[in-house]
């Protein structure tokens, strides 16, 4: 069988800052997008994709993924394949698993039994195709039905190959009947902003990559670094976009500052001397601290010492 390697383990064990959707049935938006800055690209078989273009869409996707093997990356390369409930997604993942994709988006899930299955059928796959098994991870939109709210806690223990999760406030509210995702303020109403707190707890209780929902109005950057910015401080450690001027910003949100970075290291040699609490700046910090200061090391690709 193809081994993973060692570039590939390093993705692998990648954390995404930005994940950029591509319309599959677009040759010239996947070529642009491969050649941006984004973290991941997610080529979609799905909401992108006419259904009447989707064996077209499979088949340039296939081709796409199997002529960027062996190139180094990033950008990864991730697939949205259609529900598990559809007859399109065993298709979806026939026609394009022999590319290797570094992942799986999986849309309107239910619970974490949709990772476990979606898993099995990846494991086949992978074998047939000569792929090391548990080489392509999982990405699961957990929030896009109603029985999905009830069940976040479900995905903890699902697969190991489970990335991340990520939510969604566009597929929920036609799911429910609701005639839009806005209270009278023009903020997101309750139910979807409990559905972003819910993928928040699910991912931590998983021990997984919560992974924020796109910033839909694409002209607005500002708008789009403020929610980004307050995303990563409740949390996430990455976000979607769905346009490629989104990329940079949210790369830049999601990367400590060069500040951070040096608290960060301060909070870790406070520490050093193996003491649960420790007073710095006039501040006493404990253990949750302590950890907080390595996870910001760890988004920066920075070595504690």
């Amino acid at each position: 069988m193809q081994a993973v390697g060692a570039d590939a383990q390093e993705a692998h064990a990648m954390t995404l800052r930005s994940m950029l959707f591509v319309p599959g049935d677009s040759e010239r938006k996947l070529a642009k997008a491969s050649a941006g800055p984004a973290d991941a690209l997610i080529l979609d078989l799905e909401d992108a994709v006419a259904k009447e273009r989707l064996p077209l869409a499979r088949g340039m996707v296939a081709e796409f993924l199997k002529a960027s093997r062996g190139r180094v990356r990033p950008p990864q390369l991730w697939v949205r394949i259609n529900p598990l409930s559809t007859p399109d997604a065993l298709p979806d993942l026939a026609a394009i698993v022999g590319g290797a994709p570094d992942g799986i988006v999986l849309p309107k899930t239910d619970s974490g039994a949709d990772a476990t299955l979606l898993g099995h059928y990846l494991t086949a796959l992978e074998t047939r195709e000569g792929i090391e098994p548990g080489a392509i991870r999982i990405l699961a939109v957990a929030t896009e039905t109603p029985a999905a709210m009830f069940t976040l806690g479900s995905f903890a223990g699902s697969t190991p190959r489970l990335y991340g999760l990520t939510w969604g406030a566009e597929d929920l509210p036609a799911a429910v009947g609701a005639s839009t995702n806005l209270d009278d303020t023009g903020q997101l109403d309750f139910t979807y902003r409990l559905a972003r707190s819910l993928c928040l707890l699910g991912a931590g209780a998983a021990g997984v990559e919560p992974v924020d929902t796109v910033y839909t109005d694409f002209r607005d950057s500002a708008g789009l670094l403020r929610n980004a910015q307050a995303a990563r401080r409740a949390g996430f450690t990455g976000k979607i976009a769905i346009h490629p001027d989104q990329v940079e910003i949210i790369n830049q949100a999601f990367t400590p500052s060069a500040d951070e970075i040096a608290y960060a290291k301060r909070v870790i040699e406070a520490f050093a001397a193996g003491v649960g609490t420790v007073s710095l700046d006039g501040r006493m910090l404990d253990m949750p601290h302590l950890k907080q200061a390595r996870r910001v090391l760890a988004m920066a690709k920075v070595d504690e010492k």
